[in-house]
């Protein structure tokens, strides 16, 4: 865990002041670093019979396709708004500076499906909160969310209801 928590570089003051941004690229850029992530992220959950991997735009796809595959299941793409080109149904969270969204695809799951969210890091929860009702709202069960990096001091999990897996998680 020390070498991939090694591989994460802080970025300060990124996107705005105040903000130290926890940087995957050279995490993302080093083969076995990368190979080893993608394990801690799927095997937790391998035997839970899932049929879609969740990932959230746009560096949970990085990470979500790869643990899809790895899994044996599909992967559906959880986006901003305007950016898929099917029917899509939508659902709006709230930011500390106002409110987004997140569309899916209307047909991405179904009923009786068993979805794993994946997402890069999990911070204020907002935005993995979000993809969970969208997920539910289509009538998959969402069987929890596996992220690379928690930032566990911002307590995001809280806002969250199904069970959460993080690789690194910073508390502080």
């Amino acid at each position: 865990m020390d070498q991939l928590r090694s591989l994460i570089r802080d970025v300060p003051d990124f996107p705005e002041p105040g903000i130290m941004f926890k940087d995957i690229a050279p995490l993302l850029g080093d083969a076995h670093a990368l190979n080893r992530a993608l394990d801690l992220m799927s095997d937790p959950h391998r035997d839970q019979s899932l049929s879609h991997v969740a990932g959230i735009e746009a560096r949970g796809f990085i990470l979500a396709t790869p643990v899809a595959a790895r899994i044996e299941a599909g992967f559906v793409p959880i986006r901003k708004p305007g950016k898929l080109p099917w029917k899509t149904v939508q659902t709006t969270y709230d930011l500390e500076y106002g409110t987004d969204a997140l569309e899916a695809h209307s047909d991405a799951v179904t009923p009786g499906d068993k979805v794993l969210v994946v997402d890069d890091v999990l911070a204020t929860g907002g935005t993995a909160a979000a993809a969970v009702e969208l997920v539910q709202s289509l009538g998959a069960e969402v069987v929890g969310i596996s992220v690379l990096v928690e930032l566990a001091f911002l307590g995001g999990r809280a806002k969250i209801d199904v069970p959460v897996h993080a690789v690194i998680v910073y508390d502080g």
